[in-house]
């Protein structure tokens, strides 16, 4: 009896020992980097335990301008101090009049440190190489003169950029084969999202110092300098952004208080996007807020007149628009006696630099009356039915996007639509339900600026590893589809300038510019109102320039605003004459 019960506890105790060595296996042995549900990294968790460090890289890949230049972090040169200085002796009188400051201003605060700092508050005291040099040269433990990277919360063209954050359900439906730390950070929104899986963030670049439990040296004042050893990941993003233009643009923006909506400009050359501003602006404390971090030049708006441009060219080939024909602009698009605008009968070309409702609306119905869906199929012509963001296949990438949050543009929703006389009226006007994206008109711009030429945007220009040697170089490629004629492109050409030359033109205060502007205004219904029972409008105007040697074209949209707010020619008109000034005219 006696003999069982040993062997009863004997093998209760062997089984636990066996839990037990197993689950220390489980700890030291096979899940050191991925413990639990959680893929707790359990090497990094106890060096943290016995360690102070200070993060000068966090490894994510970064997003440079067009000229190498940051837009998702900053370099700053700065002297980093590690606590254990308070309890030695060193020159700390050298390291402050290197950088100009009193021997106590260091003391004080390292006094206070726990863990390692950067010396300067509330902001860090920026070196320059020379300090640097000095500071380095002097060799003292525990003080550093490094180029600390910071994020920038809120970088430039924010939106496009995009978001990161930490999601463990985004991580495993993404990478389920991957073995990627839940506290990752990935994209969540913009370039950071299309581009998240080069960018996955690597090990941080740091200096570290190992301490006991009660915060003293471990292996003496040896503080290490710990660099990932791949030379290559993570890789960096060159946008097509200009930051220089990017910011002035955002100034424009700022200066003529532009709530919601934004504008977009396009390298005409090159089909890639040199600065992108989305209103409202993200806040830095809550990104997510009042609709911050969207990008409204990748959404789709309803366009008003702009969509005329689509009419014109169906009506030119059709063959509709005689030099002799005339349409009544002082009737609305039902034939009523029009309340605000009286122009009479006029011709075409008056009509479009007017932006007679009248005649687009007759126009339109007639193409309706050739072909149900001729308006439709010149939309496609001129890239606003689908997504015009460089796409296609890199590596193992099938049919990768530059601009995942990119929405297609719309015509008609339904047959019914096209056989209704009335809606197919609205319709030309750029109202029901047509919705294109600021992106959309302005490569519609850029797209008659070239002669016909379709061209897929591009907002990246080519990802580079780490040691600055090229991974993927995004090549320009052509939208697939039918264009438009030369003549009918010309004719386009032609309509776009004098909406401007006209003397009642809608963009005549955009005439006497230093480069000569073509373009087309657009202000739309919404159909929304406010609690004063004021309608909310979409205002537009897009275009391109110089006229005769194409360079930028520019959309510039005003959201849900009202009459009272203003017109978004001078938003444009700002740009215009900053990019020429800046190019030496």
């Amino acid at each position: 009896m006696i003999h069982k019960r040993f062997i009863i506890i004997g093998t209760i105790f062997l089984i636990c020992l066996s839990v037990l060595l197993g689950r220390l296996s489980q700890i030291q042995l096979f899940e050191t980097k991925s413990f639990t549900d959680r893929n707790i990294n359990l090497i990094e968790e106890s060096v943290k335990q016995r360690s102070q460090e200070m993060v000068i890289d966090n490894g994510r890949g970064k997003f440079y301008d067009r000229n190498m230049v940051p837009l998702t972090y900053e370099a700053v040169p700065s002297l980093i101090l590690f606590p254990f200085l308070k309890k030695m002796e060193w020159d700390v009188e050298k390291v402050a009049s290197i950088i100009g400051v009193r021997e106590n201003e260091i003391l004080q605060a390292l006094e206070a440190a726990e863990e390692p700092i950067v010396f300067g508050k509330p902001e860090p005291i920026v070196l320059t190489e020379t300090q640097m040099k000095a500071i380095n040269q002097l060799k003292i433990p525990g003080v550093f003169a490094v180029k600390k990277q910071y994020d920038r919360k809120i970088p430039p063209a924010a939106q496009l950029i995009g978001l990161v954050g930490q999601n463990e359900k985004q991580i495993s439906l993404r990478y389920p084969e991957k073995n990627i730390p839940k506290n990752t950070n990935i994209g969540i929104s913009g370039l950071q999202k299309s581009f998240d899986e080069f960018l996955l963030q690597e090990e941080n670049t740091k200096l570290i110092y190992h301490v006991d439990g009660h915060g003293g040296p471990l292996f003496g004042i040896d503080v290490k300098y710990t660099d990932p050893s791949n030379p290559f990941y993570p890789v960096n993003v060159q946008t097509t952004i200009d930051g220089e233009i990017q910011k002035k643009a955002e100034e424009i923006a700022e200066r003529h208080k532009l709530k919601k909506g934004g504008l977009i400009l396009v390298d005409i050359d090159t089909n890639s996007i040199i600065a992108s501003v989305s209103r409202p602006e993200m806040n830095e404390s809550n990104p997510y807020g009042n609709d911050g971090a969207k990008n409204y030049m990748l959404t789709a708006q309803i366009p008003g007149s702009v969509f005329k441009t689509v009419i014109a060219a169906a009506a030119i080939d059709a063959q509709l628009v005689p030099q002799n024909r005339t349409f009544d602009c002082s009737r609305t698009i039902h034939g009523e006696i029009d309340q605000q605008f009286q122009h009479g009968m006029i011709d075409f070309t008056k009509s479009f630099a007017v932006s007679c409702n009248n005649t687009f609306a007759t126009l339109a119905k007639e193409l309706n009356e050739i072909d149900k869906n001729m308006i439709e199929t010149y939309a496609k012509k001129l890239g606003l039915t689908e997504e015009v963001g460089w796409q296609g296949d890199v590596y193992h990438f099938d049919d990768f996007k530059q601009l995942a949050d990119e929405e297609k543009g719309q015509i008609f929703l339904s047959d019914a639509e096209r056989k209704d006389s009335k809606l197919v009226a609205q319709t030309g006007i750029g109202q029901q339900n047509v919705r294109i994206t600021p992106l959309q008109a302005a490569n519609m711009m850029a797209t008659i600026a070239r002669g016909g030429e379709k061209k897929m945007v591009r907002a990246v220009s080519s990802i580079r590893y780490k040691n600055g040697t090229t991974l993927y170089q995004f090549p320009e490629k052509k939208l697939k589809g039918d264009t438009l004629a030369p003549y009918t492109i010309s004719k386009l050409q032609q309509l776009l300038r004098e909406v401007v030359v006209d003397e009642e033109g809608t963009g005549r205060y955009l005439k006497n510019l230093p480069y000569e502007v073509a373009g087309k205004s657009g202000t739309a219904q919404t159909y929304r109102y406010n609690e004063n029972g004021q309608e909310y409008v979409n205002k537009w105007f897009v275009g391109y320039f110089p006229f005769d040697q194409p360079k930028y074209a520019l959309a510039v949209v005003y959201l849900d605003a009202l009459s009272t707010d203003g017109s978004v020619t001078p938003i444009f008109q700002d740009m215009v004459t900053y990019l020429s000034h800046l190019n030496g005219q």
